[in-house]
């Protein structure tokens, strides 16, 4: 790792200055990583910080742990966007000049706590909202239960006049793994569409689902054989991990349709691909996957009746000003001595 100034122990003991800095004229260096849209630097007032900290933008993935230390080795803040760049420990321990790292959202599991406290690293996050991510479930399962995409192609191209049959929502079953803030969403949509919305999950809440008139399933299995949209809303977890392989696949409805707008982890990808391939369910649709950005030649891709977006979730404007303008926020109240938000 190339360091502008000082050596490693020196850097590492500057955290404990109070966050003043020792950047160009005493100032900080604060990268903004994965800013893939380069929009970061127009939707808050980074001017605000200026006079104290030389802030720059970086657009393009960064995939390993060189590139990371090569890219932002000289920084004392970062500012990420929720797992998109991975910080475990093994990476943590080879930034000594970071000082502050800034996640979006209040949860970062690609975020190592325990080592970042360990090498003096304040964490701070912001705010996240929930609506963003239920709303393109449903930019899913509409597109896949009406073949949206097939038709647009074949209209912009001059194909066939009507090329598929649209699944009904109306009177269907949506079947929801998990009803917590995003699910609870999905599953009010749902019933207004007129569809029987179920759920299932290891800690589901009878309750809370019996005030939003969605039906307990007593197990996943039960989900997944009488439902003809399966939604994903579950935290990745041990217990989750996987959760959807090739004998849960098998067991949907040849007509039914899943969407994973949660983590790519639960839905065991080769046999997601073996189902869509020999048909074992109708169509498939994804805004996550275990590698991002999805590599250019993953047979995901090319998969039949698949429907992938570019883990586009959160990625809306009122998410992102939110998600930058705490950012800020969470720079200045660091260097005023009195952190916000912090993590861990």
């Amino acid at each position: 790792m190339t360091e502008t100034s000082g050596t490693a122990a020196e850097a590492r003991n500057g955290r404990q200055d109070g966050g003043q800095g020792d950047g160009r004229g005493g100032r900080l260096r604060c990268a903004v990583l994965d800013d893939y849209q380069d929009i970061a630097r127009t939707l808050a007032d980074w001017d605000r910080i200026g006079d104290r900290v030389d802030t720059r933008f970086l657009h393009e993935p960064l995939s390993t742990h060189d590139e990371v230390v090569a890219a932002v080795g000289d920084c004392e803040i970062l500012v990420v966007m929720r797992e998109r760049t991975p910080f475990p420990a093994a990476l943590l321990d080879r930034l000594p000049r970071l000082r502050l790292l800034i996640t979006s959202g209040m949860r970062n599991a690609a975020l190592d706590l325990a080592a970042a406290a360990r090498n003096g690293v304040t964490v701070c996050g912001t705010a996240s909202n929930s609506e963003p991510p239920a709303e393109l479930t449903w930019a899913l399962i509409l597109g896949l239960a009406r073949g949206v995409t097939t038709e647009n192609a074949a209209l912009r191209a001059g194909g066939p006049w009507q090329q598929t049959l649209g699944a009904d929502l109306y009177g269907r079953r949506l079947g929801l793994l998990g009803l917590g803030k995003i699910g609870t969403k999905v599953a009010r949509v749902g019933a207004a569409f007129g569809m029987d919305v179920a759920a299932w999950s290891p800690n589901l809440d009878h309750r809370r689902a019996a005030d939003e008139g969605v039906t307990p399933c007593a197990s996943k299995e039960e989900l997944l054989e009488t439902s003809d949209f399966v939604s994903v809303h579950l935290v990745l977890g041990d217990r989750s991990r996987g959760l959807i392989g090739e004998a849960e696949l098998r067991r949907m409805r040849r007509t039914a349709f899943l969407v994973n707008t949660s983590r790519a982890g639960i839905v065991d990808r080769t046999a997601l691909l073996r189902a869509l391939r020999e048909g074992w369910i109708a169509g498939a649709g994804a805004d996550v996957f275990a590698t991002e950005p999805l590599p250019a030649d993953d047979p995901l891709r090319t998969a039949p009746h698949f429907l992938g977006l570019p883990h586009l979730g959160y990625v809306t404007r009122r998410n992102y000003e939110g998600y930058f303008g705490q950012a800020v926020e969470d720079v200045e109240a660091y260097l005023a001595g009195r952190p916000v938000r912090t993590l861990g």
